[in-house]
């Protein structure tokens, strides 16, 4: 059955189809609070001058089947700018589902309709929780493209809520634990738990937010409130969330100022452990253990079903929800390079960088262990062989 197209400027536009949109959203079964029109509105409002939206509609016996807010804007690969189209809400949003209820012909149809309304040289679509053998996923896409890749980006654990978490966890992580209550115990900080209305959640996400700022996230500006641009955006996004009931905190006060915090998004018995932060002269009380416990607690008391935590870097994760978790969740970033000649030129980047990363990666190892018995023989002096190494990442955690 054939699809109509139909393109809409902006989320927000008087004749756009609220009830139509929640009604596919709730078809979707991996759709996420990061496909609610309360985050989405609020990412709209947020965007920068040189980025523009549009939104792909599709209908079929007027039935929306198909929702694709896109950004367009200019990217710099290699130096040189490029076209890039990607889902409205990127970077922030953890995951992404694609709300489409079509064939593999209507898909394609939608891709053309893409190239021909927003020109660019690669569609990027990220955070996408369909793996690449599921139905359903954007593989039609592939053969319209001069090169087309999908990439894991992360693996997300996950815990289950069950009886047993009534009880003690075991092995280290107990004693973990025990000490962490201990020193919160002994400092007279305490837990709050707290799911915030449109009204109440001002104040709380500026003591959170001002938590952040101190910490090492505000620090390296890697928050999600680091900077005017981001702020304006969490601020407006967690009140609209919020005022659907979706928002949960754990946080700890000390002498009713909050501390450390976990903040969180809840629906359909599902907790998203989106953002936490705690102050760095705190760091010894390893509150962020206890806070997820906390989660783990009021999800055991209230039904929850799963804690999630959204989204974690693919490789070194130090998400403490990796010591609970009983499964994990795959998130794929999905390329499409137009038949433009800035696509076709970005796609053969690519390509050429694939084969030439692994033996570039070859090539360093060997050097390493060319230069090995060098430095065995000939130290330096007053050197100690881990001096200067360290480790840093410059990607945002949450």
């Amino acid at each position: 059955m054939a699809v109509r197209l139909q393109w809409c400027m902006s989320l927000c536009a008087p004749d756009f189809p609220d009830a139509a949109y929640e009604a596919l959203r709730q078809r979707v079964p991996d759709a996420t609070p990061f496909n609610t029109l309360a985050w989405l509105r609020a990412a709209e409002h947020a965007l920068q001058s040189g980025t523009t939206l549009q939104v792909l509609l599709g209908w079929q016996d007027g039935q929306l089947c198909l929702c694709l807010p896109l950004i367009a804007c200019r990217e710099r690969f290699a130096g040189l700018p490029f076209r890039v189209v990607r889902h409205l809400g990127y970077p922030l949003a953890d995951r992404v589902a694609l709300l489409a209820c079509l064939d593999s012909d209507s898909l394609q149809q939608g891709l053309r309709a893409i190239r021909q309304h927003l020109p660019h040289a690669v569609l990027q679509l990220n955070e996408l929780p369909q793996a690449p053998d599921q139905p359903g996923t954007l593989s039609p896409w592939m053969p319209l493209s001069s090169t087309g890749e999908w990439r894991l980006s992360c693996r997300v654990p996950v815990h289950l809520i069950s009886d047993s978490d009534r009880q003690e966890v075991p092995g280290d992580q107990r004693y973990k634990l025990r000490r962490a209550r201990k020193r919160i115990t002994a400092c007279g900080a305490q837990i709050k738990r707290l799911a915030p209305d449109a009204l109440t959640i001002g104040p709380l996400l500026q003591a959170i937010s001002e938590v952040e700022a101190a910490s090492w996230k505000g620090d390296e500006g890697v928050g999600i409130f680091s900077g005017a641009h981001h702020r304006h955006w969490m601020n407006e996004a967690f009140t609209r969330l919020a005022a659907l009931g979706l928002v949960r905190v754990v946080l700890l006060e000390l002498d009713g100022r909050c501390i450390s915090y976990r903040l969180g998004l809840l629906e359909q018995g599902r907790l998203y452990d989106y953002n936490l932060a705690y102050l760095p002269q705190h760091a010894d009380l390893g509150s962020g253990r206890v806070l997820l416990e906390e989660w783990i607690r009021w999800g055991l008391d209230e039904g929850w079903q799963w804690i999630d935590a959204s989204r974690v870097s693919l490789n070194n994760s130090g998400h403490q929800l990796h010591e609970r978790m009983t499964g994990q969740l795959e998130h794929w970033r999905w390329s499409f390079y137009s038949w433009r000649p800035s696509g076709i030129c970005l796609g053969l980047g690519l390509r050429c960088w694939h084969y030439l990363k692994p033996r570039l990666r070859a090539w360093r190892a060997w050097r390493v262990a060319a230069r090995e018995p060098v430095v065995a023989k000939n130290p330096v002096a007053g050197t100690h062989p881990e001096e200067g190494e360290h480790a840093s990442s410059s990607h945002r955690q949450r």
